[in-house]
């Protein structure tokens, strides 16, 4: 069983009632991935520091601490591929992995500290030094010294070129695996001192998969419920499990229904939306407003790609001057209401002149 939770247990990602990636004993999808490490472990040759990227919510960090427990539970690895990485849940390692108490392994993370009221904005670092202490020694059992980034976008400047000093010159036997949901706009010179690992977004089945076979306390969903997260998911399990909320599905459902008839815009309930949309903690609920409208966008440049591109392009624009401006609303704590009237106007106008 995944170690329990106390009430200031809490980390950048986490899932209600869902265990977190360093808890999970299986990886659904990403064979390739995984046999791409089971070769390198099995070659002798295991590259120091891997960039595993990719969307998010997909198991990348489910991936990297699978390796981690796979290396620390076996210090010596047989010369031949192993065909699975996978470690038994009741083996110490796991256990240790589980609950980051593993002497050999440090997740680099935001995460609370004990007496905060909220989760850090950014792994500053201080924190970064304190994880990257772990080089300085000598690991047990001559195994492996192992750093997971989860993610590398939470790294500040600071803490970045901490981590890429280490990355430049590793310690023997040390490995660091760096997720990354846009490793495009990481330091270039931490992209080029690792192996790039790019793992796409999972099948609905897989997600399908995945959810139903979540253990408790969650609850398996209705399987109307259940098809419906997995279809509007795009590959992503964290992204499934906020459409089971029923406040996110109903938000969607909204806003599917607004842009039915973008073409005419009802301003009343686009003004409700906006209202809703502009609390302090509405940010998941903004966020599956904007994955609605680019899956409209989307559906809308499919159904019409037979039109010349120049028609097309003014959708493509919206999406474009949408996502600068959520950025720049999220990093200067900007009222998001004008963002979801200016959306939907230039939505409109765009599917017009389209």
């Amino acid at each position: 069983m995944p170690p329990e939770r106390t009430a200031d247990d809490a980390e950048a990602g986490d899932l209600a009632d869902v265990p977190r990636p360093r808890e999970s004993a299986t990886l659904v999808g990403h064979a390739a991935a995984e046999a791409a490490f089971a070769g390198a472990i099995a070659s002798g040759r295991l590259h120091h520091a891997w960039l595993i990227g990719g969307p998010q919510g997909i198991g990348k960090a489910t991936l990297a601490y699978r390796v981690a427990r796979y290396l620390l539970a076996n210090p010596d690895p047989d010369p031949a591929p192993p065909r699975s990485l996978a470690v038994d849940p009741a083996h110490p390692v796991a256990r240790k992995v589980a609950a980051l108490s593993h002497p050999n392994l440090v997740a680099l993370r935001r995460h609370r500290l004990p007496g905060a009221k909220a989760l850090p904005t950014k792994i500053g670092v201080d924190a970064a030094r304190r994880a990257l202490d772990l080089f300085g020694a000598t690991a047990g059992n001559a195994g492996y010294r192992i750093c997971i980034v989860d993610s590398a976008e939470d790294l500040n400047p600071n803490s970045a070129n901490a981590l890429l000093k280490m990355v430049e010159e590793p310690p023997p036997h040390s490995l660091f695996l760096i997720v990354s949901h846009a490793p495009g706009r990481l330091l270039p010179t931490i992209r080029s001192r690792c192996r790039a690992l790019a793992l796409r977004p999972l099948a609905e089945a897989e997600v399908t998969q995945v959810l139903s076979g979540l253990p408790a306390p969650f609850r398996a969903p209705e399987a109307a419920s259940l098809a419906r997260a997995a279809a509007l998911s795009e590959g992503s399990v964290a992204r499934a499990v906020a459409m089971l909320d029923p406040a996110t599905a109903g938000l969607v459902t909204e806003v599917e229904a607004l842009l039915a008839g973008i073409e005419r815009p009802d301003w009343r309930r686009i003004l409700a939306l906006a209202e809703k949309l502009a609390g302090r903690d509405a940010e998941p609920l903004f966020e599956a407003s904007l994955d609605t409208v680019y899956r409209f966008v989307s559906s809308e440049l499919d159904r019409r790609r037979a039109e010349p591109p120049a028609r097309l392009a003014a959708l493509v624009e919206v999406c474009d001057k949408t996502a600068r401006a959520a950025r720049e609303a999220a990093t200067y704590n900007l009222d998001r209401r004008p963002l979801v009237l200016s959306l939907f106007g230039d939505l409109a106008g765009a599917v017009r002149a389209a």
